[in-house]
Parts: C-alpha cells; structure tokens; sequence
C-alpha cells in the first residue's frame, strides 16, 4: 500500500494510547497520526476530517463512548468507528453498533486481530474481536437487520441524495462515471429494500444514519 490509511486514538488512560501506537508501528498499512485523551481533545482536532477509523475508547472519564460514536459517525460519515473496551457487554456492543460503529474490539486484541476488523470494516461488515464475538451470536443480531451496514462509497453518496444532489451532480462531485454512480444508487436501494431515492431518504433521517 503506498499510502498508509490514517488512524487516531480516543482513550483516556494514556497508557492505552501508548501501547496501541507501539502496536500499529509494527504495520505496513496503518500509521496512528493522532492520540485523544478526552472527546473535547477529539473534536477540537483540526484534521479529524482526514482520519480514516477512529479507535474510540467506549467507557470515557468525560463522556459517554457510545454518543460520541453517533456524534462522530453523522458528522464524518466517511470514518471508520470501532468501539473499544477492556469488557465486553452485550446491550454496550448492540448499542455501539446501531450508533454507526462498525465494530467493538476488547484492548487485549492482537495487532493482526485489529488488522483484520479494520480491513472488513472499510468494507462496510460489521468486525468483532475473537472475545466479542463469542458473545454475540446471530440471533441477536435480528434487531439490526433492517440497518444495512454500507461502504464508505455508499455513505458519501447516500449523503448527497440526501442533499438533493442528482446522480450526474454526485459523479461531478466524486469524480465517478454516471454509470457507477447509477449502481452504488441502485445498491443502496436494494440494501434498505426501498422503491425509491425518496423512501431512502425517509428510512435514513428517521433512523438517524446521516
């Protein structure tokens, strides 16, 4: 990979912070370019728009992990959310996911454990840590069905069409062909199950995605 994908770290137990720092500079992909002690800290970062996944410690000194997760995920829809804890509770990871995580690792993971959610993610599955997963199992996941997880593509273009933007205006925007852009269009109505861009735009802003 010739650029490395940007990560930054909110956690409030420096040491934590530290030794995950230590753990992705063993990596060829990822580089940590920033390190939040508290969520002020995070949101008064100037280049948050440029972060790529955001390690985000769910149990914080100053706030509340899981609504930070939402805050971060309507404003930078872009960016890749993993929850992070030193335990793992049920109704904290179904919670963390329906905010627009796009998983829930325990501290204790292996780098390759990292790795290998942050690489699904970006491809819009949702990632769990070995430990998490056990936890969960499919059958409580039927509550998330009808939420579709999306690529980082889709979730700049369901953006747009939320905006009013056309798809001509869209493949402007993101410099995609028509064509591609007709087909993240049509994808994105296939996963919510909708007949229309308008019934997307409904199911979105009710749920509270964008």
């Amino acid at each position: 990979m010739d650029k490395k994908l940007k990560i930054a770290i909110l956690d409030d137990h420096p040491l934590i912070i530290e030794g995950l720092c230590l753990l992705f500079s063993k990596s060829t992909e990822y580089e940590v370019v920033a390190g939040f002690k508290s969520s002020e800290e995070l949101f008064d970062y100037s280049h948050l728009n440029a972060i790529d996944v955001l390690l985000l410690d769910v149990f914080l000194a100053d706030s509340n992990g899981i609504d930070v997760c939402l805050r971060i995920t309507k404003k930078y829809p872009k960016m890749i959310v993993l929850g992070m804890s030193s335990q793992s509770e049920r109704s904290i990871v179904l919670q963390m996911i329906k905010n627009g995580a796009s998983g829930y690792l325990l501290k204790s993971a292996s780098l390759n454990e990292f790795v290998y959610c942050i690489k699904n993610a970006l491809d819009g599955t949702i990632v769990f840590s070995k430990e998490v997963e056990k936890l969960i199992n499919k059958a409580q996941f039927d509550d998330l069905k009808s939420i579709p997880r999306l690529t980082r593509r889709e979730k700049e273009i369901l953006k747009l069409l939320i905006e009013g933007k056309s798809t001509q205006e869209i493949s402007d925007e993101l410099f995609l062909s028509f064509l591609t852009t007709q087909t993240h269009r049509r994808n994105l109505l296939n996963k919510f199950q909708v007949k229309n861009v308008a019934e997307l735009v409904s199911f979105t802003l009710k749920n509270g995605l964008i």
